[in-house]
């Protein structure tokens, strides 16, 4: 895989301003828009510039990346996309609506049929008005990372996302992808493996999967264990949730006796004492 260096791309320092790659993305996409420039070449920097902005403008993204950056180096860039489809890169982004900015003042074609001409027709970007709210949001309903699909790449919070869902499940049978409930259940472990940590064999009670837990050393009694994707299935494609395994630490038969013996004596001399 080539590799790039999305602030190089842009013009920028490490340390730019969101708004000044904004600006730069601006500038660039003007220079490189392919209704502007016919060079075979410019339509690939197009590409580059729309990936970067779309990476940088992102402060999860921006910083993940900036972390493979350092830990990396040269070789950041195809480490990220290990985990970044063209999808996944472009969810949640404004790219769409900067890009619409500079094709309405060019007179260029739409941010949809550009992105479509380099990622497909399964992008688009869909309006939603009603009273109180309206905007636009870039939605992928196409194939991610090779697999078939049918959801769409959509990522919007707050009660304007939530309209906007409803809206494309009404009116185009989108069904966004929801992640898994995460469950809970408890463990108990003997002392010396809360001490030494280790493995031992643990059994999910509601549904009888068996998984060999990991225990960290010195873990006491009352924390938790997550068991990452092993809650429940998700919906629409997406993701499972955690189980979480509360750990009870399991006394020995002598203190547990000893212990009850004494609960037992105090009770008595209270009620002694009371009469």
């Amino acid at each position: 895989m080539e590799q790039k260096d999305f602030y190089t791309i842009l013009g920028v320092d490490k340390d730019v301003s969101p708004k000044r790659i904004k600006e730069a993305y601006r500038k660039l996409a003007l220079q490189y828009h392919p209704d502007r420039n016919a060079d075979p070449s410019a339509s690939v920097m197009m590409k580059d510039i729309n990936e970067a902005y779309a990476v940088l403008s992102d402060q999860r993204k921006r910083k993940e990346y900036d972390l493979m950056r350092e830990q990396f180096g040269g070789s950041a860039y195809g480490r990220f996309r290990q985990n970044y489809s063209d999808q996944d890169i472009f969810r949640g982004s404004d790219i769409n609506q900067v890009f619409e900015e500079i094709s309405r003042i060019f007179g260029f074609r739409s941010s949809d049929q550009v992105f479509q001409d380099f990622y497909g027709p399964g992008y688009r970007t869909y309006e939603f008005r009603r009273p109180g709210f309206s905007g636009r949001a870039f939605v992928y309903s196409g194939r991610r990372s090779g697999q078939p699909g049918r959801n769409p790449e959509f990522q919007l919070g707050g009660p304007f996302g939530r309209l906007l869902k409803h809206a494309l499940r009404k009116q185009w049978g989108f069904e966004f992808p929801e992640r898994g409930k995460d469950l809970k259940d408890t463990i108990a472990i003997p002392p010396d493996l809360a001490v030494t940590g280790g493995k031992i064999q643990y059994i999910f009670r509601p549904d009888s999967r068996e998984f060999v837990v990991t225990v960290p050393r010195g873990i006491r009694d009352g924390q938790k264990i997550r068991l990452r994707s092993m809650g429940e299935q998700g919906k629409g494609g997406g993701q499972p949730g955690d189980l979480y395994i509360t750990v009870r630490i399991r006394r020995p038969l002598k203190h547990t006796l000893r212990e009850g013996l004494k609960n037992l004596v105090s009770t008595f001399r209270g009620k002694g004492s009371g009469r």
